[in-house]
């Protein structure tokens, strides 16, 4: 247990007790479909999430394009290739294949089910995007109607341990107060990844807390230094829907064209201008009125923000800012040892954006497509191997566990969980630290981070209800600085990972940089299938 939640005297033990064969921590795509996965092989299936499972998270609250491709071998082969570059050929096809076909016919089965795809003029379903209220809203009727057990408002804060197994988890009861323990023949960590609370759009309960779990259990991390992953969005507005700005053209404040500004490949443009002047877009690429209708059918949230304030963005300016999302939209995680999304730990599974997606990104964001096909995908096999995985043990553990409360300490000091969350966003927000890395600013602000992560193993929360502010402080650090730890190690520019004193792809570092342990972080080099060695894209 983290020792801040250890030392926090308020805090009532097990006030509610679970017992199952497999435990799904997150109710995002990933869960969910573990969940349901799961219950299909007959296991007993609890689902805690932090939110409102069908809710919460970044899914839930606006549209998202699938990675979806038909078996055609042309169409499969076009859309594995098309991101092995980007990704600085860190990806593997022995991947990608399986992801593409779970994805198809999990998508297929949405269908099934009644999700109402939008048809093309020759009434075929465009199955390559969903809406996230109604596709998660599905998702959550199809796991009830499973007989999964959803818990919301169920924080987890800490894997529990027979030996080297992970056989269950505790956390928090935030509405009724107290605790919850679960007893569990297998975990799926689905927590997502961590987004430091800036404001992205459905991203401030996506804090990390399944790496620090998982860390702590002594899983192992990769791709943590791909996680320089930012947003477009207004400046007025958390809305990140990066996608229309495809559509803008982007200008300095005296309405003068910022020349290779795009949403894409120029983005490192609007990047290093932010660092000495604002940045105005304005979506003049949208050219008639036919394709304005077709962006507002699209993402109808992106223009709520612009209608309320009487802005119409497609002949007006407006100013833009980018938004750190992390490990969102990053591709860092929990490490994988093979298809069935096993972690290094016995028990533990991972599952969505908790997991790393090199597999099939590499060391570049796949965006909302390859994301959502990763937490479909995983979220099934991982689902699969953790029923399997409890019922090799005979399913949920029928006793105790041997694991009483930790001894209470005294004397230790008590923090504010705000100041870390700011401190830690300080040293993860700049530009000029994150987005355009050094070793001299890397270096500053790990430095201060490993002083912070210090400072807080001794601390503990005032109350009850500081308890899971000061646990996602704890995960944003260690996030963090698993962030800049592999950051300063890798020695070159690949994929999203931007060196500016090391500007060249190195055909050397061709590996995976895997991380472990807390207090003192170890990295080791992982190789990967062999790629042609070109000059990493932007």
């Amino acid at each position: 247990m983290s020792r801040a939640l250890q030392n926090a005297p308020s805090i009532t033990w097990a006030s509610t007790d679970i017992l199952c064969d497999v435990l799904v921590i997150g109710g995002g795509p990933a869960g969910c479909w573990a969940a349901l996965e799961a219950a299909g092989a007959k296991a007993k299936v609890v689902l805690v999430d932090k939110g409102y499972c069908g809710s919460s998270g970044a899914t839930a609250s606006a549209g998202t394009q699938i990675w979806y491709v038909p078996p055609d071998p042309a169409e499969r082969e076009a859309a594995m290739a098309s991101r092995e570059a980007m990704g600085g050929y860190l990806s593997e096809r022995s991947w990608m294949a399986p992801v593409l076909d779970k994805t198809f016919e999990s998508v297929n089965r949405l269908a099934e089910w009644g999700y109402p795809f939008p048809r093309d003029e020759k009434g075929e379903q465009q199955r390559i995007s969903v809406q996230g209220p109604e596709y998660m809203r599905l998702m959550r009727r199809r796991v009830k109607n499973a007989g999964v057990t959803i818990l919301d408002h169920h924080p987890a804060t800490e894997l529990l341990m027979d030996g080297r197994t992970v056989v269950g988890a505790t956390g928090l009861r935030r509405q009724e107060g107290g605790r919850w323990k679960a007893l569990a023949g297998a975990v799926v960590l689905a927590a997502g990844g961590c987004a430091f609370m800036s404001k992205a759009l459905g991203c401030d309960v996506l804090t990390g807390d399944g790496y620090l779990m998982g860390a702590e259990v002594g899983a192992e991390l990769s791709g943590m230094e791909f996680s320089s992953a930012y947003a477009i969005s207004p400046a007025f507005s958390s809305i990140t829907k990066t996608a229309l700005y495809r559509f803008a053209q982007f200008y300095r404040k005296d309405k003068s064209l910022i020349e290779g500004a795009g949403s894409a490949r120029g983005r490192s443009v609007i990047a290093r201008t932010l660092l000495s002047e604002p940045v105005y877009a304005r979506l003049d690429l949208a050219g008639t009125d036919e394709v304005k209708a077709i962006l507002r059918r699209a993402q109808p949230n992106f223009f709520v923000p612009f209608d309320r304030r009487g802005i119409d963005p497609f002949t007006e300016f407006f100013e833009v800012k980018l938004r750190l999302e992390g490990t969102v939209r990053g591709t860092g995680g929990l490490r994988l040892t093979g298809l069935d999304c096993a972690t290094t730990v016995a028990g533990l599974f991972a599952a969505g954006d908790n997991a790393t997606r090199e597999p099939i990104c590499g060391g570049f964001t796949g965006g909302g497509s390859h994301n959502a096909a990763w937490a479909i995908a995983t979220g099934a096999f991982a689902g699969a191997s953790a029923a399997a995985f409890a019922k090799g043990k005979n399913g949920a553990p029928d006793a105790p566990h041997p694991e009483s409360p930790p001894p209470q300490r005294t004397g230790a000091a008590t923090v504010n969980p705000q100041a870390i969350i700011r401190a830690v966003q300080d040293e993860v927000f700049p530009l000029d630290v994150n987005y355009f890395r050094t070793h001299t600013g890397l270096s500053a602000a790990l430095e201060r981070l490993d002083q912070l992560w210090e400072n807080m193993s001794a601390a503990s929360a005032t109350d009850e209800s500081q308890a899971l502010q000061l646990r996602q402080a704890q995960a944003m650090t260690a996030t963090a600085r698993f962030m800049y730890h592999a950051a300063l190690s890798r020695k070159e520019t690949r994929g999203m990972h931007r060196r500016d004193d090391f500007p060249k792809q190195d055909p050397t570092q061709h590996h995976r940089l895997v991380l472990s342990g807390l207090g003192k972080i170890i990295i080791r080099t992982e190789q990967v299938d062999p790629g042609i060695a070109r000059e990493a894209a932007e």
